[in-house]
């Protein structure tokens, strides 16, 4: 059973091991099954509950930001800490392994897979399908919790994969090139309906809607691999090269289309706006679909 990788501990030499480079982004239970890699759960509550056997105990709350602005970036300095905490090293394979009860749900391990990498780790995957997936392919699971020995870092954040509002409001401006992509359903897209911290409905001006949910199969909580990449990017006319800017409510959607694009698809320059429509929505920039005052009350009170 795959087992964490701990700074002072020894690994156990296994018959063809496995890693997470081998794996690539996505594993199945029975590819991480037997792998040498860290396990990284970010369940929260449900960790103590059981989980894979030496699992790290990492909730999504250590990844995200505050109740006003949930998808906010989490400091580089609190990230490193949570990093040395949990004793990880970016030079070590990681899998990520969220609950996998739903499609919406893959948004958490997508999430902290982007903050990861973009924090310097290079040899990612994630578990397709979750704690969930693991238990179904009949997998044990453990309430034995192992034990850390702290690491010592030195992190910086690299942007490669991050667009912020300000450069978001260069592509509304016309003064950067690059395509606004919603992952939200289309009643977030059309101004219905707004997430609770959002000061506004609606989306960013020149925006277009490609639902998270278009990477899955109906009722599936693993992702599918995307089958036409070009079609799709094509669909959304996106040109070769283009930055594509994934955007939702709070960066969690978004994640799953970065993923699935950047990760799964190969497609260059795609960056993730991690406070996306809760953060602009506070800002005075302009809107798309943005509902007059009584259709807005009346989303609201829906």
């Amino acid at each position: 059973m795959p087992r964490a990788l701990l700074a002072s501990t020894a690994l156990i030499a296994l018959t063809s091991p496995a890693f997470a480079a081998d794996l690539g982004p996505l594993v199945t239970p029975a590819e991480l099954d037997g792998a040498e890699v860290t396990v990284l759960d970010i369940r929260g509550d449900a960790y103590d509950q059981g989980h894979i056997d030496g699992a790290l105990d990492a909730p999504y709350g250590l990844f995200r930001g505050p109740a006003d602005n949930p998808g906010q970036l989490v400091p580089v300095e609190e990230l490193e800490a949570t990093y040395e905490s949990l004793g990880l090293s970016p030079d070590e394979p990681v899998v990520i392994v969220s609950q996998g009860a739903n499609d919406s749900d893959f948004g958490a391990a997508a999430r902290v897979y982007w903050t990861l990498k973009s924090s310097g780790f290079t040899d990612l995957s994630i578990l397709n399908g979750g704690a969930q997936a693991w238990v179904n392919a009949g997998l044990p699971v453990t309430q034995d919790v192992p034990e850390i020995e702290p690491t010592e870092l030195d992190i910086a954040w690299d942007d490669t994969w991050t667009a912020d509002t300000a450069e978001v409001n260069e592509v509304i401006a016309g003064d950067r090139s690059a395509a606004l992509i919603d992952a939200r359903p289309q009643a977030f897209y059309e101004g219905q309906q707004s997430h609770g911290a959002a000061a506004r409905p609606g989306t960013l001006p020149g925006a277009q809607n490609l639902e998270y949910t278009r990477f899955f199969q109906p009722g599936a909580t693993a992702i599918s691999q995307p089958s036409n990449v070009d079609a799709l990017l094509e669909e959304f006319d996106v040109t070769p090269g283009e930055e594509v800017v994934s955007f939702c409510n709070t960066g969690h959607w978004a994640a799953t289309n970065w993923f699935a694009l950047s990760e799964l698809g190969g497609v260059p320059n795609v960056t993730l706006y991690p406070g996306s429509m809760v953060e602009y929505a506070s800002t005075d920039g302009d809107m798309l679909n943005e509902p007059g005052l009584i259709q807005n009350l009346l989303g609201q009170f829906k």
